[in-house]
């Protein structure tokens, strides 16, 4: 039997906060597949991605242990084959490690966000990770779930982070937990 997943509270709940080791820049980099969420602007979306990408830090340090991380989304509407892209930077949120607050490049400068790791794991051949999105004045709190894989997760390691959100004895967190839906993947990117 698998391990049983676990998460913690987002930093905003009121809940105690269990030790929590977040992921390093180098672990997080790289290309995830947003499979599953409850935030409704992916509702009409397919085919979504994120891509994080070491910057230097903004004391003038090296990728290595970074506080700034390059932050590519792209996805494509479901009627439409052309991939749409917004671009931001993360930049590590005060003291709590796994914490970040975006803010948009070009015209999306003046939108900002704060996001946070609440787990992330290796389960079997699954890479996951599980982020919650604070409310911003565009959109409501939300979780998402990536994979590494483009495929997606198993059925299993889903499963397993809706009990462990469903664990959670915050509220708020409870009632995402239950409307977390599949985002569409059909493969037909156009890169």
């Amino acid at each position: 039997m698998t391990n049983p997943i676990t998460l913690r509270p987002p930093t905003a709940s009121n809940l105690p906060q269990p030790a929590f080791t977040p992921p390093t820049t180098q672990w997080l980099s790289g290309t995830w597949h947003v499979t599953h969420s409850t935030l409704p602007m992916w509702k009409s979306k397919r085919n979504v991605q994120i891509a994080y990408k070491p910057l230097p830090s903004a004391d003038g340090g090296t990728a290595q242990g970074t506080d700034r991380i390059d932050d590519i989304v792209t996805y494509q509407s479901l009627t439409s084959s052309k991939l749409k892209t917004v671009n931001g930077i993360d930049k590590a949120s005060g003291s709590d490690a796994g914490a970040w607050d975006w803010r948009g490049k070009g015209w999306l400068m003046i939108a900002s966000s704060h996001w946070e790791v609440l787990g992330y794991g290796d389960r079997g051949a699954d890479q996951w990770a599980v982020t919650y999105f604070a409310k911003t004045l565009f959109t409501p709190a939300g979780i998402d779930i990536y994979s590494r894989a483009e495929g997606g997760l198993s059925m299993e390691t889903v499963e397993g982070i809706r009990d462990a959100l469903g664990r959670i004895e915050d509220p708020g967190v409870k009632q995402l937990a239950g409307e977390i839906f599949e985002i569409q993947r059909d493969g037909a990117r156009e890169e």
